[in-house]
């Protein structure tokens, strides 16, 4: 009989749509997030929605009808040193606020091995790619001390590949999927870890969700890669979509982004592929611009960084600013990159001073 294993994620709501998956396959899973949301988790399990092929609406996972045990805490609750494995599945920014700050000095003290499943990847990994200067793309991350006490071999990157969303209608346990693509995780330095990882893959490959009495195969599965640079497959998607959402006035959806003029996009895409090739992928770790394209047809909201600064955030992960500062350490420059890095500072600088002019005027008014 494999082992189960014992898994902790930072994060509980793109976190649940692996976490169900884990659940599904017999693993253990603890979910960190905040107390209410703990306490509902606790209560009623978590619910993922996805369509599966030749199913009409979507399929719903309910963790407690699963094999795998899930429960749920908060950051202060959480031990580290207990799990096999820790996974970091919330927004970069996010890690620095008080109790996680703390929580992740914990979990690089304890030397768990851990799978990032942010499209920013960590400081530790960006150490792992050869001829890369980590340190120059600190300004990057919201507070890069964060990573400072963790070991680059024991951290693995996984693209979140897959795009799901809370439904605003529904309680904070819910979450629907979009597009149900794979987890691209690639492997850690040392081989038991990556074993790990393995056994994941073959246990999620093989788990079956009964519904109706049907025994049916969930899409989304985890894919472990040799190539620490399959992850990367993601920057193209982000800069040529997502932060392209992104413009002087408002927002635009993906598919406008992409199919809006067709041609800039392809070329963004591929300098971006051209960039990931030189530091040291292989073409084949990518995907095809045309595949994502396809892909893009269906994406009919801005993206969540997009709906963020149009909200008011006053940080968002900033893979866009990461995109060109490793550019420019390999002497190279986009002029719709470029572009695109002004436009996510300029509404950055408005949030912060529209949040301080509140600020003040709260405290005035107190």
């Amino acid at each position: 009989m494999t082992k189960k294993y014992n898994v902790l994620i930072l994060g509980a709501s793109y976190g649940s749509l692996l976490s169900s998956k884990l659940l599904m396959a017999g693993h253990a899973v603890t979910l960190v997030c905040r107390r209410e949301t703990a306490e509902l988790i606790n209560a009623e399990g978590t619910r993922v929605r996805m369509p599966v092929k030749g199913r009409e609406g979507m399929v719903e996972i309910d963790s407690r009808q699963l094999p795998g045990k899930l429960n749920a805490v908060s950051p202060s609750q959480a031990k580290p040193e207990q799990y096999d494995l820790v996974c970091l599945a919330m927004q970069e920014p996010q890690y620095s606020a008080p109790g996680m700050r703390e929580l992740m000095a914990a979990t690089a003290k304890a030397k768990v091995p851990c799978m990032s499943i942010m499209n920013m990847p960590p400081l530790p990994y960006l150490a792992r790619i050869p001829g890369l200067d980590a340190k120059g793309l600190r300004a990057c991350f919201h507070d890069a001390s964060v990573w400072d006490g963790f070991e680059p071999g024991l951290m693995s990157l996984c693209s979140p590949d897959p795009q799901a969303f809370r439904p605003p209608e529904e309680k904070p346990n819910v979450l629907q999927v979009g597009l149900p693509t794979n987890f691209k995780a690639a492997k850690f330095e040392n081989p038991a870890h990556t074993a790990m990882l393995e056994q994941m893959e073959a246990d999620i490959a093989a788990a079956r969700l009964t519904v109706d009495g049907e025994a049916l195969d969930i899409p989304v599965k985890l894919k472990v890669h040799d190539s620490i640079f399959v992850p990367l497959a993601k920057w193209a998607m982000l800069l040529t979509g997502n932060y392209r959402c992104v413009q002087a006035d408002g927002m635009r959806p993906i598919k406008e982004a992409v199919h809006g003029d067709l041609e800039q996009s392809r070329q963004v895409y591929q300098w971006v592929v051209d960039l990931c090739v030189k530091l040291g992928a292989s073409p084949d770790d990518m995907v095809p611009f045309d595949k994502y394209a396809a892909a893009g047809q269906g994406l009919l909201k801005p993206s969540s960084a997009a709906r963020a600064l149009a909200a008011g955030a006053t940080d968002i992960e900033r893979i866009d600013l990461l995109v060109k500062l490793v550019a420019e350490q390999q002497g190279l420059s986009n002029d719709s990159v470029n572009e695109t890095v002004k436009l996510v500072n300029s509404w950055l600088e408005r949030n912060r001073k529209a949040a301080a002019a509140k600020k003040a005027a709260e405290a005035v008014a107190a």
